[in-house]
């Protein structure tokens, strides 16, 4: 492996969570690509995770965690994690997301050959339950202007170098700051680009924002307008804008 020797800083929250969060951990620790850290950030969980979390943190000096002082959101339990991070690559893992064991092995050396800043690969989704629904093939390159029609860069694949790209922080935002992100990171000038293979697993829940389209339409006008300070008019247009391509998107996914 080209990469061996490169650290990557794998950023996960965590929020009630006890449910998933084992079958995650499992995979990761099991990646073959050995040479990385995991920087948990508990959510103020109700529920036995954060204990799960110190269990495996006793186990493997590579996973850190951290405790919020109040329950602030998944985008808050991301920077905090992204502020401790020691890697050159920043990559992102739910606590429900599950990884192909040589996802970072194919992924970062890929980038490493090739010179790329930004990188994602296609992924899967799945239900609660961990049963197949549809593969999600992303387009092979994505800049800013492409970000701003369609989120096509799942969250759970998306890597970047910070040899390239200084750490990155998401926007304080409770919803919606991982697709923030991508766009944040995208206006520096690079396009990402596409490890044309399923390497990762999306859990799919009734409390998804993508489950509630409303909800989702809400959250990106606020990226527009408020985050990305886009006047009203420009706002309405490329919320108009998004809506097309998203569901073109919808339409090419049911016929894949």
């Amino acid at each position: 492996m080209n990469g061996i020797w490169e650290l990557i800083s794998i950023i996960t929250p965590t929020y009630n969570s006890e449910k998933f969060i084992k079958e995650t951990l499992n995979l990761i620790i099991s990646q073959t690509y050995q040479n990385w850290e995991l920087l948990i950030t508990d959510d103020c969980s109700t529920d036995n995770t954060y204990k799960i979390l110190q269990e495996y943190a006793k186990l493997d000096t590579r996973i850190k965690v951290f405790k919020l002082p109040k329950n602030s959101g998944a985008g808050v339990a991301r920077n905090n994690s992204i502020k401790y991070a020691k890697g050159r690559f920043i990559a992102f893992c739910d606590s429900d997301d599950l990884w192909k064991k040589d996802k970072l092995e194919k992924q970062i050396n890929s980038m490493l050959e090739n010179d790329i800043a930004i990188s994602y690969t296609d992924y899967e989704t799945i239900s609660e339950e961990g049963k197949f629904i549809k593969k999600i093939i992303c387009p092979k390159l994505v800049s800013h202007n492409t970000i701003l029609k369609n989120d096509y860069i799942g969250f759970l694949t998306l890597v970047y170098d910070t040899k390239y790209i200084e750490k990155t922080f998401l926007p304080k935002i409770r919803r919606r700051q991982d697709w923030a992100l991508k766009i944040k990171l995208l206006k520096r000038g690079f396009s990402a680009h596409k490890y044309p293979e399923i390497l990762a697993s999306y859990r799919t829940t009734s409390n998804s924002i993508s489950s509630n389209k409303f909800k989702l339409l809400k959250y990106n006008w606020k990226v527009f307008y408020t985050i990305e300070n886009y006047n009203f008019l420009e706002s309405l247009f490329l919320m108009s804008r998004f809506l097309f391509y998203y569901f073109q998107k919808k339409i090419i996914q049911n016929l894949n």
